[in-house]
């Protein structure tokens, strides 16, 4: 039994009440189990140097959105949502790439695609 397990214990199974569902957990219990369980997903950024330590970008990207949403109160169709997301996401992945956004709409607007997407082609 590692220190870990010594200081979070999981539940005592004698104090279940009823038969039905998992026994409560502590969060620190929870944050133990995930950890073991999720060791090479939570560690892969030691590993591969693309993954990065934690998901503030992917958070940041969908943030615009709701920015957008309280300006307007919504979006005035499904329509006008992908497009704005499609977009949106367009211009993300044109910034990690290290293309400007103002290049990567000129692109756009000609026709051409910025090169780290002519692999696809």
């Amino acid at each position: 039994m590692g220190k870990a397990e010594k200081e979070c214990p999981p539940p005592d199974e004698s104090q279940r009440k009823g038969k039905r569902g998992r026994l409560k957990r502590s969060k620190s219990r929870n944050l133990l189990e995930r950890l073991r369980d999720f060791e090479n997903e939570t560690l892969l950024f030691v590993d591969d140097e693309k993954v990065p330590f934690s998901n503030n970008q992917g958070e940041r990207d969908i943030r615009m959105t709701k920015v957008q949403q309280k300006i307007s109160g919504c979006f005035r169709s499904m329509k006008g949502a992908a497009m704005f997301c499609r977009i949106r996401s367009y211009l993300a992945t044109c910034r990690k790439n290290e293309v400007r956004a103002s290049e990567a709409l000129l692109l756009l607007f000609e026709g051409k695609l910025p090169e780290f997407l002519n692999i696809f082609k």
